[in-house]
């Protein structure tokens, strides 16, 4: 087993070069949800030209998996990249690393493959498209790509390392508010106004806040609201994320506040159509085993002796929450030699500078230990299932 791990790790270390310049590439490349076609061509070739055999245009245009392996041999494990990045700041969630992690680690595990002489079971570096908002996850799930997979690993850059950062389950609504337009000065009582409406919505919203338990939570913004100021606007959008611990939390508090859009349009005359997106982000279950065995790993590296408590409450969402429903799942978040947050111009450089390379290469190893353990230990991949199996009951 320790022989497993060390070609692992000195596999990672021997592309450590060639990883960086991946992130990078990455990084210099941002490509917005199910628009990945450079990511998704750069990533291909890579792990191509490394000897796993690849499924470009994996059920999505920009999806991927590179196979190593096979089930018949023992488990299957899925180790995920992502690639996508956010509108007008690029990488600042840090997918390109991410995509770095999930490469690594099946470099690492193929090189244990090969110092055991033959696969120890099956491997998946399954390319998931679309995390910021498309849900590209919750479409692979759709389309069966984890329906034998036994476990699914990823890991997150943060500010912090965490262990199991709570991510909320999410609905993405759109409202729209549909009036009838007018002169505003010379005939003002012949419209009804949308953006009353909207205003009232968001007005009442902000008002429920009162009576919201502290770990729920709602925003949103008006996307439009008008033409110009003389013309009493006759339609109005709004957008918001609605988000919960859970998905029993998480219908107690949608309706709540589509009592507000529903109220803002009887007060103002107007009608309103609520759409919800089509891929609703769950709430993430971390597996306790899979958990504790990556812990346990990581902590071999002299850096990582503790995980201190975190200061930041559940708040995000993500799809790899969909994914924890239907396999046993980890999805730690990794410190990058920066105090910058998420989803901010300060994270974006973060991610891109070589600081953060020792942390991602950290966990790339620290994956495909884990993953080393899953292949090599019968017992430990049947406790995984028995806590799944726990998870969900709790869960439905």
């Amino acid at each position: 087993m320790a022989g497993l791990k060390q070609a692992a790790c000195d596999a990672i270390d021997k592309y450590a070069d060639d990883l960086s310049s991946l992130a990078k590439e990455i990084w210099e490349h941002p490509e917005l949800n199910f628009e990945e076609f450079y990511c998704h061509d750069y990533l291909t070739k890579y792990l191509e030209d490394k000897g796993f055999h690849v499924d470009r245009k994996y059920k999505i245009d920009t999806a991927f998996r590179a196979v190593l392996g096979d089930k018949s041999l023992g488990p299957h494990v899925a180790v995920l990249c992502e690639y996508d990045a956010l509108p007008e700041i690029g990488h600042a969630c840090g997918h390109n690393l991410i995509a770095e992690v999930g490469v690594a680690a099946g470099l690492g595990i193929k090189a244990a493959f090969e110092k055991a002489g033959k696969p120890l079971g099956k491997l998946s570096v399954i390319g998931t498209p679309a995390e910021e908002g498309g849900g590209g996850k919750i479409v692979l799930i759709k389309n069966g790509v984890f329906d034998d997979v036994d476990v699914a690993m990823m890991s997150h850059p943060a500010p912090v390392d965490m262990l199991d950062m709570g991510f909320n389950a999410v609905n993405r609504v759109k409202i729209t508010f549909k009036g009838r337009s007018s002169h505003a000065a010379a005939f003002p009582w012949e419209g009804v106004n949308a953006l009353d409406a909207a205003v009232n919505a968001y007005q009442s919203v902000s008002n429920l806040r009162q009576q919201m338990k502290p770990t729920w939570r709602v925003h949103g913004i008006i996307s439009k609201g008008g033409i110009k100021p003389n013309i009493i606007p006759d339609e109005t959008e709004l957008e918001y994320y609605i988000r919960a611990p859970t998905i029993k939390e998480l219908d107690v508090l949608t309706e709540k506040v589509l009592n507000c859009f529903h109220s803002a349009a009887q007060a103002t005359g107007c009608t309103v159509d609520i759409k919800f997106a089509e891929n609703k982000f769950m709430d993430l279950i971390h597996n306790k085993t899979l958990l504790k065995t990556y812990e346990d790993n990581i902590k071999t590296f002299g850096h990582y002796n503790r995980f201190p408590e975190s200061e930041f409450p559940a708040g995000g969402s993500t799809d790899m929450g969909n994914v924890s429903y239907v396999v046993p799942s980890i999805h730690p978040m990794f410190y990058i030699g920066s105090d910058a947050f998420n989803h901010s111009k300060e994270f974006t450089k973060a991610t891109g500078d070589p600081t953060a390379q020792p942390y991602t290469l950290t966990q790339g190893k620290s994956l495909a230990m884990t993953a080393i353990d899953v292949l090599s230990k019968p017992e430990l991949l049947q406790k995984i299932k028995e806590d799944f199996a726990t998870d969900i009951r709790a869960r439905t």
